[in-house]
C-alpha cells in the first residue's frame, strides 16, 4: 500500500463552519492522507473551545500568525485576513512542493475585502500566484459545471462571449479532464432562438466548431438551450457542462447537489480542492455543519494526485 499523501487544509472564515467541519472530519481525514491545518495553536485552542470540543493529539498544525477573537456568523477583517493567510500558507506549502494538495475550507468574500484584499475569492489569487489560466469547475461524479466567466457583474458576461477566448477555454477543461462528450451551453434564453433573443451563440457556436476541429472530434456539443440541460433526461447523457456564467451554471447544480459538490482548480501547476459550499454564517459553531462536501474535496485532491488528471 502507498504512503498517504500530505494534504494542506486552509482553515476558511473562522467565524464561519470550517473549523466545525475540520474537528468533525478529522477522524476520517486521517485515514485518506496526511492533513496539515494552516492555523496557530491559540487560534485552534479558541474555536475548539466555541465549539466545546478539543483538537487531538495527532491535529498537526503549520503556523499561521495572527490572532483575534472570534465572533461566530461576523463579518469582519480580520477573521477575512486570518483566512487569506492561512490560504497563501498552503499555497506555498504546494509550491514548494511540501504537501500534495491543498483543501480550502470556505471564506467570506467581503470579509476579504474589509481586510483590504484584492482578490475576489481562490480562484482569482491562485491564477495571479501561479500565473496560470486556472478553470474553476464544481460539481460530483453525477454532475460537473465548469464556468467561463466567474465572479464579475452579469452586465459585464455579454463582452467576454468571444470565440477565440472561448475556444481556448474549451480546449483548457477538455485537456486537464479528458471528459467527453462536454455540452456548451448557450448565453440566452433558448439559446437565442437563432438571433431572436440574442446572437452571442454565434460566437458560441464558432469557438465550439474551432475547439472540436483542434482536437479531431466532436467533444463539445452545443450551444443548448440552458433551461434543459440540467434535466434528467439531457444528464443521462452529459455528465459535464461549460456554463456561460456562475449563476447560471451553479443554481442548478447546488439545487441537485448542494450537500455533495465540491470545488476544483484545473489548469495550476498544483492540486487544489474545495467545498462547494459558504461560510454559513447563520449556522457556525452550533454543531449542524455537514462534513460530506469536504470529504469528497479531499478523496478528490488525492485521486487527482495520483492520477495526474481530474477523475470526472
Amino acid at each position: 500500500m502507498s504512503a498517504l499523501k500530505t494534504v494542506a487544509i486552509s482553515v476558511g472564515d473562522l467565524n464561519g463552519v470550517g473549523f466545525e467541519i475540520i474537528l468533525k472530519a478529522h477522524e476520517r481525514i486521517k485515514h485518506l492522507c496526511k492533513p496539515l491545518y494552516c492555523i496557530n495553536y491559540t487560534m485552534a485552542h479558541q474555536a475548539a473551545s466555541l465549539l466545546h470540543t478539543q483538537f487531538p493529539n495527532d491535529f498537526h498544525m503549520v503556523k499561521v500568525n495572527g490572532e483575534f477573537t472570534i465572533t461566530p456568523g461576523e463579518v469582519s477583517a480580520q477573521s477575512g485576513r486570518y483566512a487569506y493567510d492561512s490560504f497563501t500558507t498552503a499555497a506555498d506549502l504546494a509550491r514548494s512542493k511540501s504537501v500534495d494538495a491543498i483543501v480550502t475550507l470556505p471564506i467570506h468574500k467581503e470579509a476579504w475585502m474589509m481586510a483590504g484584499i484584492q482578490y475576489v475569492g481562490h480562484t482569482d489569487a491562485l491564477r495571479d500566484m501561479f500565473q496560470s489560466d486556472a478553470i474553476m469547475m464544481l460539481g460530483c461524479d453525477k454532475l460537473y459545471v465548469a464556468l467561463y466567466t466567474e465572479h464579475i457583474p452579469l452586465r459585464e458576461v455579454v463582452s467576454h462571449i468571444q470565440t477565440d477566448k472561448l475556444s481556448a477555454f474549451l480546449l483548457q477543461l477538455h485537456h486537464t479532464t479528458d471528459h467527453e462528450p462536454i455540452a456548451v451551453l448557450g448565453l440566452n434564453p433558448h439559446a437565442g432562438d437563432h438571433g431572436v433573443l440574442g446572437n452571442e451563440e454565434r460566437f458560441i457556436e464558432a469557438a465550439i466548431e474551432a475547439a472540436n476541429s483542434k482536437i479531431g472530434r466532436d467533444v463539445f456539443v452545443g450551444p443548448i438551450v440552458p433551461d434543459i440541460a440540467f434535466t434528467p433526461r439531457f444528464r443521462q447523457n452529459y455528465s459535464m457542462i461549460a456554463a456561460m456564467y456562475h449563476d447560471q451554471g451553479l443554481a442548478p447544480l447546488k439545487a441537485l447537489y448542494f450537500d455533495e459538490s465540491i470545488n476544483v482548480s484545473l489548469g495550476l501547476p498544483i492540486i487544489r480542492t474545495s467545498v462547494d459550499h459558504g461560510t454559513a454564517f447563520d449556522i457556525a459553531y452550533q454543531g449542524k455543519a455537514s462534513v460530506q462536501s469536504y470529504l469528497n474535496a479531499v478523496n478528490a485532491a488525492i485521486s487527482f494526485q495520483l492520477k495526474g488528471k481530474m477523475d470526472v
